[in-house]
């Protein structure tokens, strides 16, 4: 008789089941996953303690850094405890949450790229009016409106995916509840879910994407006409570093989602997903904080004064 028993836990099976090679990842991933929270909380703690900063640009900027940090510990801690646990399961609410939390994150940075796309337009298109175009009124919206958006298309996914029958194998090759590897496992028709994930996802991207490219050809514009050469080598490494944020992420998303189901790899899957949930939060702020100059002296000045009180209380 074909054992239809509802499943009630997952396995996480992860990379693999050499002990050896667990070790080694854990070590990896768990450098990463400081290293991400040092850097996206060392962001913050920049925008929030230096009054230069106090613009609409670093805020977007510190709104995605925590939004980074949350993303990155949705995934990292769990995948961390089951590289050196022998009970690699997740219950079936826990598994739900994980999903809803990595998609409404993962969501809301779409959106949030795309804002801060729009803003970095603003900013050079029209400099003189860039304060009033952007004021609070104006921002605080877009940055709601970005989570709003995230929570939204995660509540479709989570309630879509898991009113499935999962009745089979409870064993998810992954590291975490990602939307396609469940989807492999369940012994319901996917097809709905299928469609609903291209479509959905692919209009999120193709809407965010456009947003960028359009403000970028705005952007290219206003530098065409511009002659200073250090004005214009100071717009490419501002914009030159949103630009390369943008490309890795949304690259490696559209890698993941908008493709047939057919393509479906799960170990393959796995990398990429890894890529875009734990390494591109850890890059973000190497991204857009080493080529900026702002950062940079609200960095010497953090670090100038923690230098001067050493040696004051050295002198004591």
């Amino acid at each position: 008789m074909k054992n239809i028993t509802e499943v009630t836990t997952f396995v996480l099976k992860g990379f693999t089941d050499d002990p050896g090679l667990q070790i080694t990842l854990f070590l990896l991933f768990l450098a990463i996953y400081l290293f991400t929270l040092l850097g996206n909380l060392g962001l913050i703690i920049l925008v929030t303690g230096d009054s230069r900063l106090h613009t609409p640009m670093y805020y977007f900027l510190s709104v995605l850094s925590s939004v980074d940090a949350c993303y990155s510990s949705v995934i990292s801690p769990n995948m961390l405890v089951d590289f050196i646990s022998q009970n690699k399961s997740i219950s079936f609410l826990g598994c739900a949450a994980q999903m809803f939390l990595a998609v409404t994150l993962g969501t809301t940075e779409c959106f949030l790229l795309a804002a801060m796309a729009y803003d970095r337009y603003v900013a050079i298109y029209n400099p003189l009016l860039y304060a009033v175009t952007m004021s609070p009124r104006v921002y605080v919206p877009l940055i709601t409106a970005s989570y709003v958006g995230g929570i939204l298309h995660a509540m479709l996914h989570t309630v879509a995916t898991f009113s499935l029958s999962f009745c089979g194998s409870n064993e998810i090759r992954h590291v975490f509840c990602d939307i396609p590897p469940l989807l492999a496992l369940s012994c319901s028709d996917t097809r709905i879910n299928q469609l609903l994930l291209f479509s959905v996802a692919g209009c999120i991207e193709i809407v965010t994407i456009l947003i960028v490219l359009v403000s970028y050809g705005f952007i290219l514009a206003a530098i065409l006409r511009v002659r200073s050469a250090e004005a214009k080598r100071k717009v490419f490494s501002t914009c030159g570093s949103h630009l390369t944020g943008v490309s890795v992420f949304h690259g490696t998303v559209l890698f993941m989602y908008v493709r047939p189901s057919s393509s479906y790899a799960l170990e393959q899957d796995m990398i990429v997903s890894i890529f875009y949930t734990i390494v591109i939060p850890m890059l973000n702020p190497i991204i857009y904080s080493l080529r900026n100059k702002d950062v940079k002296e609200a960095m010497k000045k953090v670090f100038g004064k923690n230098h001067i009180i050493r040696k004051v209380h050295f002198s004591h």
